[in-house]
């Protein structure tokens, strides 16, 4: 089941974010029992620039597996967000599985 990870930062924290983008890179990138990085970007403010937040989709076994691996990115660990939102998805446009 693939889920859907939205994230919006905390004012103010955009240094953590650049300090901290490198260990969150090579998170996604590591081996996670159980759960397959998809995809995944920064969400923008309406200016197009200005980085406000995370999307992250993956694949999982269930919303607790979901839960553990969004726990354990960086991003988190340094509480750079303000709200994270994990909900299941269903990817079916564009989706390379699916033909």
């Amino acid at each position: 089941m693939y889920f859907a990870i939205t994230a919006i930062d905390r004012v103010g924290v955009t240094a953590v974010r650049t300090q901290t983008r490198p260990a969150h890179r090579e998170y996604l990138r590591g081996n996670h029992p159980g759960v397959t990085y998809r995809l995944g970007g920064p969400l923008l403010a309406p200016d197009g620039t200005t980085t406000i937040g995370s999307l992250i989709v993956i694949e999982a076994q269930d919303l607790e597996a979901a839960e553990r691996f969004s726990a354990g990115d960086p991003f988190r660990k340094v509480d750079l967000f303000a709200e994270v939102s994990i909900r299941p998805w269903d990817w079916t446009s564009g989706n390379p599985d699916k033909g």
